[in-house]
């Protein structure tokens, strides 16, 4: 999959079966489903892909001092792009 087919597969009803983890978490999160996008991120704490993810959904709720600490937890800077910036790039990262 790319990012091409990945960014046509938020017009379906579900995440596509293939991908990662990391990568329905994020098309949760592009679905406004941060519940569900939360719950992946939290399955595998200590996980540096998880923890990365897990900092940018605590960006999307405005939740900037938690964000710190999952992007340190993740061993990340903080991002300084826009919240879309931030989920392509952990999108094109994930692929």
């Amino acid at each position: 999959m790319n990012y091409s087919q990945f960014k046509e597969s938020l017009s379906q009803s579900l995440p596509p079966e293939t991908a990662s983890e990391p990568l329905k978490a994020l098309w949760y999160a592009a679905k406004d489903d941060w519940e569900a996008a939360h719950d992946i991120a939290q399955s595998k704490e200590g996980t540096p892909v998880y923890d990365h993810l897990h900092a940018y959904l605590h960006r999307v709720e405005g939740d900037t001092w938690n964000a710190g600490y999952w992007y340190k937890r993740a061993g990340k800077p903080v991002f300084k792009g826009s919240l879309q910036e931030e989920w392509e790039a952990l999108v094109k990262s994930s692929l």
